[in-house]
């Protein structure tokens, strides 16, 4: 098999030829294997049979560099896969991602050891079974849980689904990497809002749009306020025209029962994703909460379209929707409760239509927008 000497002769080479030698054959034994392509049972077991030989005998950087080579085969059995895990080194992680294919028994037999990086490398694989996907998942470690909320093979779906929007909450990188999935309901994010970025915190808003949500139970405390929408939307336009932020903070803590430093992120975001949610949980109309965003936001070339995103977003996220998602800011809400039948969001199509209808200002929209910019410059002035 590969124009080898029978093993008896390679062991007499181990024997007599000292350490260099059995290095170099069972490098050039690994890499020929590797090369060889598909091989036949027969072959694997004998190509098993004399390796296991090599490699107790060999040096330990050829062992290394052994194992690397042979994790490029495309005809890996277990046992092989074996001797490769025990003697590739520092090297495991790249192999346990980029292998051809691993067994479930490796998988199993790497997990087992509680190593994080393994652990987490084989999270990036894409052919994880049922068993390995959740044994991963009962690891208590953010790199693992990183690792397979980068992992679009791994459908976000039941008891998976909870798992990752529970470390979301905790690890603002699994927020980040969730929000970037498609297959993700962003709306599960509702708890990292603050964590991500502009682009990412609209789209948590726009999974709300048109959509049932449960009871909020800080519903009843923005009931009880007496605070008109009128009075709010001109106290909020005089202290944003005027920089203080500061007192925003203030008058958001008072009126909505969020902690002072999460008022504060709301009065201090630029970007005015979080204010919205404040104004339409308030009942806001999209003419009373643009005049308080055009002071609030930073409106320059780039961002000037924002207000048309915003100007939809009043007509398509309701205000018990909003109520609710602030009810998920302060932690009083099951957000998995969203994935039961009555609050889960629309088919595919009119959720894609809805969310181009939330993107896309019409004429009137921008002439609104237009009107209330004059409005801000002559308050400003």
């Amino acid at each position: 098999m590969l124009g080898f000497q029978p093993y008896e002769t390679f062991q007499l080479l181990i024997e007599t030829g000292g350490i260099d030698r059995t290095n170099t054959l069972l490098i050039a034994a690994c890499d020929a294997y590797a090369r060889r392509g598909r091989a036949t049972l027969q072959e694997s077991e004998q190509f098993h049979a004399l390796a296991a030989r090599l490699f107790p005998a060999a040096a330990p950087s050829a062992r290394a560099k052994a194992a690397a080579a042979l994790g490029r085969s495309e005809s890996l059995s277990a046992e092989l896969e074996e001797l490769i895990v025990a003697n590739i080194g520092e090297d495991l992680a790249d192999f346990l991602v980029s292998a051809p294919r691993l067994s479930e028994a490796t998988m199993l037999k790497i997990i087992s050891t509680e190593d994080v990086a393994s652990a987490a490398a084989l999270g990036r694989r894409s052919d994880l079974t049922n068993v390995v996907l959740a044994k991963l998942f009962q690891m208590n470690s953010r790199k693992v849980y990183r690792a397979l909320a980068t992992n679009t093979t791994v459908a976000p779906k039941g008891p998976y689904l909870a798992a990752l929007a529970r470390s979301a909450q905790m690890d603002h990188q699994v927020a980040w990497s969730l929000a970037a999935r498609e297959d993700f309901d962003a709306a599960l994010l509702a708890p990292a809002f603050f964590d991500l970025n502009e682009s990412d915190r609209i789209k948590v808003i726009r999974a709300f749009a048109m959509r049932a949500t449960p009871a909020a139970p800080i519903k009843r405390t923005l009931e009880q306020l007496s605070v008109a929408t009128e009075e709010l939307t001109r106290a909020l336009m005089k202290l944003f025209t005027e920089n203080r932020r500061p007192e925003v903070t203030r008058l958001l803590h008072q009126i909505t029962g969020l902690d002072e430093v999460r008022c504060g992120q709301i009065a201090h975001d630029t970007s005015g994703a979080a204010l919205f949610v404040v104004l339409r949980a308030f009942g806001c109309s999209a003419y009373d909460g643009l005049k308080v965003l055009i002071h609030a936001t930073a409106q320059d070339g780039e961002r000037s379209g924002s207000l048309a995103t915003f100007s939809k977003l009043f007509e398509a996220v309701s205000v018990d929707a909003t109520a609710y998602l602030m009810s998920a800011w302060r932690g009083e809400v099951n957000l998995l409760d969203l994935g039961k039948a009555e609050y889960r969001p629309f088919t595919e199509t009119r959720r894609s239509a809805a969310a181009a209808a939330a993107q896309a200002p019409s004429q009137q929209v921008e002439s609104t927008i237009a009107a209330l910019a004059r409005i801000g410059i002559k308050h400003a002035s």
